[in-house]
């Protein structure tokens, strides 16, 4: 079986693709797997560190801007759609994929709509509740839709093409092993602070968390702390924090990083979490059961982070704070007030494990084997 995945953009569209891939390998060993992305994206480093052949193509997003950049930003975008597709459909003419899986990302697009072109099956699979744009484009002419929640079906054309499978998570999150993940970071006794907010960061939790490594430091750094800083912010926070007075060069047991590639073993290591409220970092955490503090971004399309963290938060998984209510302060007190609570830490921990589908991943294989077959 030939299987192309096609994503894009950020760890929250790649790593659920991954996860599906891993799964198919594990049904079918002889099974080929492609993928498709966008050049100078996550993908081209996550998806071989994986053990996954790439192909990557020039992308960009549209602007929802009438401006005069706006238009010649969506002009360039297009020309970058229709030479993808052309160079999908060559790619598709050599490898002859059986199937194609979209898991999100405007560099999914050209690979979809060539598959298309080409008849060949496609499925796309949706993280959030409110569909995102690619998803929109390609529900029209996907031969399956796949969502996370049951509520997300009346939101398409064709609701008879949508199945609900929940968010794909590797198994590396799943079955993940507490003391052996904290001897493979070569922790002490010590809680873990785990704190990240996407692969490409955001200025005002770097900010709120370069304040709250100060208060590490003021009170002796109590934690140990993993923070994921993200391209955007990796060339100013280390300056940043100095600035603030963090002796970085002293500081025990403060691990500050661009971007953390080992997520499943420091999340299973981890004793508190601080986190964005994307879907697919959602399911990762309640995957491995650890309490978390989500701070929703205020960027995205119909607020769906929110929606996301409240979900959790009503089933007592989780705190939520909004980033303009956010200070360092609070963040610090939170995390102190949720390791000092060790029944409502464990009654987080069993809630988060509930809320997660952990077979998303197979059940996705299994339509995906369903479209080969057509």
């Amino acid at each position: 079986m030939n299987i192309v995945f096609t994503c894009g953009g950020t760890a929250g569209h790649i790593n659920p693709a991954i996860a599906v891939a891993n799964e198919i390998m594990l049904r079918h060993p002889d099974a080929n797997i492609l993928f498709i992305g966008a050049t100078g994206h996550m993908e081209e480093k996550l998806v071989p560190q994986a053990g996954y052949a790439i192909k990557a193509f020039p992308a960009s997003g549209m602007s929802r801007k009438l401006s005069f950049s706006g238009i010649k930003k969506n002009v360039g975008a297009v020309k970058n759609v229709m030479s993808a597709v052309s160079g999908c459909k060559k790619i598709f003419k050599d490898f002859k994929p059986d199937v194609i899986v979209g898991t999100g990302g405007y560099a999914s697009y050209p690979a979809l709509k060539a598959g298309k072109a080409m008849k060949i099956p496609i499925c796309v699979h949706e993280a959030n509740a409110m569909p995102g744009l690619t998803t929109k484009m390609a529900a029209k002419f996907a031969d399956r839709v796949l969502v996370c929640f049951e509520e997300s079906v009346k939101h398409y054309k064709h609701p008879e093409r949508a199945t609900v499978v929940g968010m794909p998570v590797r198994q590396e999150f799943i079955y993940s092993d507490k003391e052996a993940a904290r001897k493979a970071l070569g922790l002490d006794e010590r809680p873990l602070v785990l704190s990240t907010f996407g692969s490409q960061g955001a200025k005002m939790m770097n900010l709120a968390m370069a304040d709250f490594m100060k208060l590490e430091q003021d009170n002796g750094f109590p934690y140990q702390h993993i923070h994921g800083v993200g391209s955007f912010g990796w060339g100013w926070m280390p300056d940043k924090l100095k600035e603030v007075g963090v002796d970085l060069e002293n500081a025990n047991g403060l691990d500050l990083r661009e971007y953390i590639y080992d997520m499943p073993t420091c999340m299973a290591a981890a004793d508190v979490i601080i986190s964005r409220a994307g879907a697919s970092s959602l399911n990762e955490i309640a995957a491995t059961g650890t309490p978390c503090i989500l701070i929703p971004s205020p960027n995205v399309t119909d607020n769906h982070q929110e929606k996301n963290a409240r979900a959790i938060e009503r089933q007592g998984g989780a705190v939520v704070i909004l980033e303009k209510d956010c200070t360092a302060q609070l963040l610090y007190d939170t995390v102190a007030q949720l390791l000092s609570d060790e029944e409502r830490y464990n009654a987080m921990s069993t809630a988060l494990k509930a809320s997660v589908m952990i077979d998303s991943a197979r059940r996705i294989c299994q339509i995906s084997e369903e479209l080969a077959k057509k």
